[in-house]
């Protein structure tokens, strides 16, 4: 077979061209292409790729051969391996241990030097290098010097919470419209001492550091799971009378339909003495049911997606000489979402496997 399937020819031409191939899969690939897609004799690749008419015939005939995998090289004996499986997986225990268990006192996670002198000092067998021990790492993807913030939720009931959550988003009750509230609170009308310069060829753009601080506003929204529509109110506080006052207003947004929000634990979301939601909803025919996100699970509530393009959309990097041209900035923004960009989140996330749950028939 001395002609190129399509998808072979296709295979060549990425390998050929494309800008992070390697030097020599690039070449070999030129060579086939070459000779025997474009019939050019072995001589004339040759010196277009200053290599001899040996090496040429060999990755054609290979290629020949072998097809694509002809591109590639065989494999080699190479040396006997150094460290046996017994002793990687002794680093790899070490590694997911802490440095305490191993003497390093003060060391709150390992390093490179570390993690290969205790090694040394706790595996048997040859001595392994700083290099060997990096490279088990890395073959293993393990990472020991790195760390991300986690927040341990203490509720006990904290997976059924979040599935109950879930269980709305993604299969949202008939006739009924799912909201989720919060408030964004502190946002800072912050004016750049100079312009932002915008970027040119080369370089990024750039924003002054040094600001002028012209006061703070809070953002109370409320964020429609199957529509994308935004419900907003910019008000200079955040207490119960201000987020009761946003509750009107998403009350008369919604007359007719049964209402379910979703809010976190704020201590202004629930009843207090003078039992604000309770008189809420009796003043709204009970429409109104609430869900609470367990605590530190800000991440179950949709409107946090919401203020996350709010703020990179509208208030990162920018600047404001007052509050009031902050507040307008933001509900222009909200009205131009709900008129032209609005959309609906595709939450992916399931739920947790729970035990005891009826188990389908296979």
């Amino acid at each position: 077979m001395a002609s190129l399937t399509k998808k072979e020819k296709r295979l060549l031409q990425e390998k050929k061209n494309g800008q992070r191939v390697e030097y020599r899969q690039k070449f070999r690939a030129h060579v086939v292409y070459e000779t025997i897609y474009r019939k050019k004799p072995d001589r004339q690749v040759a010196e277009e790729l200053n290599t001899t008419e040996k090496t040429v015939k060999k990755w054609r005939k290979r290629f020949k051969k072998h097809r694509m995998k002809g591109l590639h090289d065989e494999p080699r004996s190479g040396a006997p391996r150094k460290f046996d499986i017994e002793q990687r997986c002794e680093v790899i225990a070490i590694a997911c241990d802490k440095p305490q268990a191993y003497g390093f006192t003060i060391r709150p996670y390992w390093n490179l030097d570390n993690l290969a002198e205790a090694t040394i000092q706790h595996t048997q067998g040859p001595a392994m290098s700083r290099s060997s021990v990096q490279r088990t790492l890395q073959r293993n993807d393990l990472r020991p010097h790195r760390q991300e913030m986690w927040l341990h939720s203490k509720d006990p009931m904290f997976r059924e919470k979040v599935n109950d959550i879930v269980s709305l988003y993604l299969d949202p009750p008939k006739d009924t419209v799912v909201i989720c509230v919060d408030e964004k609170t502190g946002m800072q009308a912050l004016e750049r001492t100079f312009e932002p310069a915008s970027a040119s060829p080369g370089k990024p753009g750039r924003y002054e550091h040094e600001y002028i601080r012209h006061g703070t506003t809070s953002l109370i929204a409320g964020f429609e799971i199957t529509t994308g529509d935004v419900v907003a109110q910019c008000r200079p506080t955040r207490k119960a009378d201000d987020l009761l006052a946003f509750m009107e207003q998403l009350a008369e947004a919604y007359p007719h339909q049964d209402v379910i929000i979703v809010w976190d634990n704020l201590n202004i979301h629930h009843d207090g003495p003078s039992e604000r939601w309770t008189q809420f909803n009796k003043r709204h025919g009970n429409r109104f049911t609430f869900y609470y996100t367990p605590k530190h699970a800000s991440w179950m509530n949709q409107i946090e997606i919401f203020f996350s393009i709010l703020h990179r959309r509208c208030l990162k990097w920018s600047s404001f000489h007052s509050t009031q041209e902050l507040e307008a900035v933001v509900l222009r923004f909200i009205q131009h979402w709900n008129q032209d960009e609005g959309h609906p989140f595709n939450w992916t996330f399931g739920g947790y496997p729970m035990q005891h749950e009826p188990k389908e028939a296979g």
